[in-house]
This record gives structure tokens, sequence and C-alpha cells, in this order.
């Protein structure tokens, strides 16, 4: 007799707990009002004691680190001295990739501010079961390594590899985005030997919306496990004012999407299944579903 397929899995993993107390505030709110069951944490943010705790009484949140290169101050000391020309601040992106391609930061510098802000985590008694990155700066190919054996090091199973479908949306930034990361993911060989969760949500990023969602889902199949990146929160004007990330987010819209019934009305409709982290081991070299995870799975 065959087996029936089983149903797609899927991870919402909100991006950034910590970046703002207004972007914290809301990715809680996703996950206690509507699908959010991950988050990342910015471990350099300056008062992310507060938001820890905040973090640690949501038990339906995993959490994770954010590994961040580009915004704020380092934790160490040896990065700051690094940045010396940035005034000891994290650069943007294409700053701070173009100091690690030309060798004035290197990855042991690197490894060492990422350890630290692992670390950071764990003295404020999270529990990250992954790990992923601010702006993907992860995937820079001299940087990738780093990240798989901070991984390997803190004894954490779940790595983010953000592959992509080069045409999944036509506008052009979109395209653009989906055309650097799908180079990235080709120079560290296609994720060889990490079993992550095929990765949804670049096309939309910073403003995921329900027509998106459905999108996403539809192209979901059975037996799948994904996870669909997201950046809900509140916005605050006396927190964010920021142009650049204003043009970019629309974080109460995203969260109205998730926290929306509509959203799980459509994963239930397609029969998807909300997992988190936690309901996820490596099998024989293969993510699968934890036996029993979800009560009879």
């Amino acid at each position: 007799m065959t087996q029936a397929p089983q149903p797609p899995c899927l991870i919402v993993n909100a991006d950034d707990y910590g970046y703002f107390r207004c972007v914290s505030r809301g990715i809680l709110e996703g996950a206690r009002q509507g699908i959010v069951t991950a988050t990342g944490v910015f471990a350099n943010a300056p008062d992310l004691a507060e938001q820890a705790a905040w973090l640690r009484e949501c038990d339906q949140l995993d959490s994770g680190v954010h590994l961040n290169l580009t915004d704020g101050v380092p934790l160490t000391s040896q990065m700051r001295e690094k940045l010396s020309r940035w005034s000891g601040r994290f650069p943007r992106k294409s700053g701070l990739a173009a100091a690690v391609l030309s060798g004035s930061v290197t990855p042991a510098d690197v490894r060492l501010e990422w350890t630290a802000q692992v670390e950071r985590c764990l003295e404020l008694r999270l529990r990250p079961n992954f790990l992923n990155s601010h702006e993907h700066i992860h995937m820079l190919p001299p940087l990738f390594p780093v990240a798989r054996e901070l991984a390997a090091q803190f004894g954490i199973a779940h790595l983010r590899f953000p592959s992509v479908r080069l045409f999944a949306r036509v506008s052009r930034a979109a395209f653009l985005r989906n055309a650097i990361m799908k180079g990235l993911q080709w120079a560290n060989r296609g994720g060889r030997g990490i079993a992550a969760p095929r990765f949804l949500g670049l096309a939309a990023s910073g403003r995921l919306g329900l027509p998106d969602l459905q999108r996403e889902v539809e192209s979901m199949q059975p037996g799948g496990i994904y996870e669909l990146m997201c950046h809900p929160g509140h916005f605050d004007a006396n927190e964010v004012s920021d142009r650049r990330l204003l043009a970019y987010h629309d974080w109460e819209g995203e969260l109205n999407t998730l926290a929306n019934p509509s959203a799980r009305s459509l994963l239930a409709s397609r029969g998807v299944r909300l997992v988190g982290y936690r309901h996820l081991e490596v099998r024989d070299g293969q993510l699968a579903l934890r036996p029993g995870a979800l009560g009879g799975s």
C-alpha cells in the first residue's frame, strides 16, 4: 500500500529581534496572535537584556542568533579597532564586504565577534537553535565557513542557507536580490553538507503581504520543510528615523499579514503544518521532522 505524502512543514522566522524595542514587541505579537514560530536575535543590541527577558517568556518562539556585521557597535574591542575608519561602528553591507574581501577585516576577526554574539545570547539564558545573519552577510564566501564552524562549536544544528528561485517575482529590486543571492549560493557550493529548510521570502523581503504569502504557500511541495523569512514589527517614530530603513521595511504591514486570521486559514487550506526548529532534526544528512514532535507526526 502506497503511503500518503506528508504535508509540508513551515517555519515562519522573523528576523531582527532586538533591532528596536518596537520591532521586538511586534515579533512577540506575531507569535502570540499570528503564525510566527522563530526569531533571530541581534546580539549587539544595547538593551538586549530587557528584550531577552521578554523573549524568554514567549514559549512558542524559537530563538536563534542573527549574526551581525552591518549595524550598530561590535561587541569585541578587536572588531571596533578594525573599524576605526567608521568610528568603531559596523559600516553598511558594501563597506563591510569590501573590508572582508580586501583583508582589512579577516575571517578570524569575524569569528571572534560572532563568537561573542553567540555567547551574549547564552549569557542571557536564550537557547539558540539556529544561526542566520543580518543582510545575509554570512553568505559572503570568506565568512560562510566561519558560520558553519560556529554552528558546530556551539552545537547549533541549523544554519540558514538562502536558496532562491531567480524568477520568483518580476520587480527589478526583487530580481536583483535574487540574482545576488543566487551567485552567493553558487559560490558557497550550493550549501553542500548543509541540511537547511527550503528558503522562502526573499523576493518580498521587507514588505510581505497576503498575496506574497499565498504565492509562497502554493509553491510548497508535499513532505517539504520550508523557512519563510519575514520582518514583522511595530513602528515607533521615536525609535526609527533612518530613511533607508523606512524605505525598505513595512513592519506594521508584515505584522498585519502574519497576524491576520486569513494567514492561518491559508496554511490550513493547504495542509501546511507550522513548526519551529525545535521540531526538526538532521537524520542521515537530511532535515526531518522529529518523531512525535507535533503530537502524532
